[in-house]
């Protein structure tokens, strides 16, 4: 049980600006490191201001900013605290990394249920964003695996949450942007696994036509996902790699995966991605895949985390950062909605380095304000590029509303608040769970929401 005699230790430090993944916006705080023994509780009444809760810092926006307010520092809190191999059901503190879940999971036969593009993110942020993966339309989203967590309020209340134990917060912490509460520690549900192996196929498709003839086929496969060219124009607009894996069901060493040894060494100077540089690239990653189709045996970490193997990677950006946009529209919008923003993307003399195209499925999201449904879901990093890079992203997020869309809080440092509003109308049924003591740069940017302070 967390000391609740540590209060004294938790005094806040100035620190230079924290920085999300995007790099914008920069705020300075208050940087309150916690480990195994603190206590939320007791360390609330050392602080003059308000509070987040915050991890590795990967949300690419400022969901976990608070310009001025005390970051609680969770990294330190990564203990594993129980594991059953007969159930998967493993028990940790909530700052512990999917990095280090996978280094004891993995060589004992588990992988994680649910996993993002990145394994630096804590267990904490991937419930507090309900984060997905390449596998939501079999598997659903993080939170769908989650079995229970603590809650602690800045009042001193405690709360089990599950979904038979207080569920209606346990709906509001899962995708609940980290400020409905403290997370000491969660309970999630691993798979079993028997090869590091991924049986990957990939697929070249011109156009989202082709995209969801593949969508629609694939439904069988574990893992489906999309890189797209969302720069070229005319017979190549929306050509892209179709990339689909299950686990090999064939045994093979489970060894741990090893540290990342490359760094990217510079900030890359602001005229470095441009359309040029960037349709370049489009065109050589479309064609480095010399077959239309193409199977082999991939080992898991370039499969799921193909740029954890560059530290430090958001730097090729710049010093200005970047913006990432990610949206879902439904079935029913889904196509017309994905072309007419691939489109004015194209035709915007903005290109995305990074996009990144999938399918949702049907597994309802438990919390209460997750991003994903059903229908098509697209992600594009960009460059900031005053003048140009916010306007567009109104304009696509005007768009995405058009198509009965949303976007995705984690990704995003720019929609109004009129926009959030819309497309999460249930935002004000949330803020009736939010801790009086806990916000953040974002909430307060889409909601207008006084500062505790």
């Amino acid at each position: 049980m967390p000391d609740p005699n540590s209060a004294q230790e938790a005094t806040p430090s100035v620190q230079p600006p924290f920085e999300s993944w995007g790099r914008y916006p920069s705020y300075n705080a208050h940087l309150l490191p916690l480990h195994w023994q603190s206590d939320f509780a007791a360390v609330v009444p050392t602080l003059r201001d308000s509070a987040l809760p915050v991890g590795m810092g990967r949300s690419y926006g400022d969901s976990c900013l608070l310009k001025d307010g005390n970051l609680l520092v969770t990294t330190g809190m990564n203990r594993l605290l129980s594991f059953d191999p007969a159930t998967g059901l493993l028990t940790a503190e909530a700052g512990i990394t999917l990095a280090q879940i996978l280094d004891f999971a993995v060589p004992r036969g588990f992988f994680l249920p649910v996993t993002p593009g990145t394994k630096y993110v804590t267990l904490g942020g991937a419930i507090a964003n309900d984060i997905h993966g390449k596998n939501h339309h079999v598997a659903g989203t993080f939170g769908c695996h989650v079995t229970q967590f603590e809650l602690v309020r800045s009042d001193g209340t405690r709360r089990l949450c599950s979904p038979t134990e207080n569920p209606d917060w346990f709906a509001a912490t899962i995708g609940g942007l980290g400020i409905t509460g403290f997370i000491p520690w969660a309970t999630l549900r691993l798979k079993p696994i028997v090869s590091r192996s991924i049986d990957y196929e990939g697929i070249q498709f011109h156009g989202v036509d082709e995209f969801l003839d593949l969508t629609t086929q694939s439904q069988n496969i574990e893992y489906t996902v999309s890189w797209i060219d969302c720069a070229s124009t005319g017979r190549n607009f929306a050509r892209g790699v179709f990339m689909q894996g299950d686990h090999s069901p064939t045994p093979s060493p489970l060894t741990p995966s090893p540290q990342p040894k490359l760094v990217f060494p510079f900030e890359a100077p602001g005229f470095a991605l441009n359309h040029t540089t960037v349709s370049l690239f489009n065109t050589a990653f479309f064609h480095k895949q010399i077959h239309q189709r193409v199977v082999s045996l991939q080992d898991y970490e370039p499969f799921f985390y193909p740029l954890d193997k560059v530290l430090h990677w958001n730097r090729m950006y710049g010093k200005r950062g970047l913006l990432q946009f990610q949206y879902v529209i439904p079935w029913e919008h889904a196509r017309e909605g994905t072309i007419a923003i691939l489109r004015e993307v194209a035709n915007s003399g903005l290109a995305s380095f990074l996009a990144v195209l999938k399918a949702f499925g049907d597994v309802p999201s438990p919390g209460m304000m997750s991003f994903p449904k059903p229908g098509i879901t697209l992600a594009l990093d960009f460059p900031i590029k005053p003048g140009k890079s916010f306007p567009l992203f109104e304009r696509l997020a005007d768009m995405t509303l058009e198509f009965g869309g949303r976007l995705y809080p984690a990704k995003d440092a720019a929609m109004t608040a009129s926009q959030f509003q819309a497309f999460y109308p249930q935002w004000q049924q949330f803020a009736r769970y939010k801790d009086p003591l806990l916000t953040s740069s974002f909430w307060e940017r889409v909601t207008g929401e006084p500062l505790f302070r």
